[in-house]
């Protein structure tokens, strides 16, 4: 049976003028209209293809990719406002998502991009956005570990730096005194889980946290030395946005990895900057 909001792999039943009518189980037969039927795709073949609602209420199949399906989270552009229904937003389909104003928080505006989940309204059966993503997070993060590598949205700024969703199903914490500056909401983004607390809050950081983190960026380092000849104009001292920009690490993770190479001898601070040493 195929699931509304999601993709399906459907057997095309026969073809119309209008397109291909797909096996869609107890939901019927699906057209899939002939523009976006894949070449060569005929009856008795099977076809990936994404089910939703028309503008008329019914129920069609797509084969363009929505940015993301049911359950799925993603930032998408507002490109309209309705009266009385809601936002319209842009999700990699010819017809836009409905964000309904009960769904909003805070109101968007025409060129806002929110972060939302992509659920069933439970009145219509249809696909909607929703902004109120915490109802869809698990708040127990039983499947991860200090130090796990993890995919990160980022939700929203909170007074202690930014809220971001964890591998499509939690919620943690990026500290604003671990970033080199400012992120964009709805980055996505590779990160670290710091730490998983006793409550299942989690604390994130952007950069591999221990020896992991620092011993490779010890190593770029010194290979950045190496294209400069041997000195630098990097310190402890630099400012964190620059630090981010040439080695792609927050300010405290260099220092880090300063402080290891200095105290193996392999550079000497030359005040300002750094040095290999021969």
């Amino acid at each position: 049976m195929a699931t509304i909001g999601r993709t399906n792999l459907m057997l095309a039943v026969r073809e119309t003028p209008s397109g291909l009518y797909l096996d869609g189980g107890d939901l019927g037969e699906i057209l899939l209209p002939g523009r976006l039927i894949p070449r060569g795709v005929r009856a008795g073949d099977k076809v990936e293809a994404f089910v939703h609602h028309d503008s008329e209420d019914r129920l069609v199949a797509t084969t363009e990719r929505p940015r993301a399906e049911v359950g799925g989270f993603a930032a998408m552009r507002v490109k309209d406002i309705h009266d009385r229904a809601g936002a319209f937003l842009d999700w990699g389909l010819s017809k836009d998502l409905l964000l309904p104003f009960r769904e909003q928080s805070p109101k968007v505006r025409v060129g806002d991009k929110p972060v939302v989940v992509v659920t069933i309204d439970e009145d219509s059966g249809r696909v909607i956005a929703s902004m109120r993503v915490s109802r869809f997070l698990d708040k127990n993060p039983h499947d991860l570990r200090d130090g796990d590598e993890v995919r990160l949205l980022v939700l929203e700024e909170t007074p202690l730096g930014y809220a971001a969703i964890v591998d499509g199903r939690w919620r943690g914490l990026l500290y604003r005194t671990d970033l080199a500056g400012p992120l964009e909401i709805g980055l996505e983004t590779r990160g670290f889980v710091r730490r998983v607390r006793e409550d299942g809050k989690l604390d994130l950081a952007l950069d591999e946290a221990g020896y992991g983190r620092v011993a490779p960026l010890g190593e770029r380092i010194m290979e950045e030395l190496a294209k400069a000849g041997g000195r630098l104009n990097y310190d402890d001292s630099t400012d964190p946005e620059v630090i981010r920009a040439r080695f792609g690490a927050s300010k405290k993770a260099f220092k880090q990895a300063l402080g290891a190479l200095y105290r193996a001898r392999r550079i000497a601070f030359t005040s300002p900057g750094i040095e290999a040493v021969r």
